[in-house]
């Protein structure tokens, strides 16, 4: 076997760092081609919408708490 044939998994602490850092546009180098080794399109699809969900379930909130402070 090579190394090329040997594909490490990556673990769901390492599929949501890299979809953390992706949202805000920060990434070095060298973790990219990591993660584009290690990370199934799978896993990246289902932690971004995750991720996107939480975000937007975060600012609504964040709306209303500010709103409810207003009046």
């Amino acid at each position: 076997m090579t190394v090329a044939q040997v594909q490490k998994k990556a673990s769901l602490p390492q599929v949501a760092k890299a979809v953390f850092w992706s949202f805000l546009g920060i990434r070095k180098r060298r973790d990219y081609e990591t993660d584009s080794v290690e990370l199934k399109p799978q896993q990246v699809i289902i932690a971004g919408l995750i991720g996107a969900a939480l975000l937007v379930f975060t600012l609504i909130l964040l709306v209303r708490l500010v709103i409810s402070k207003l009046v």
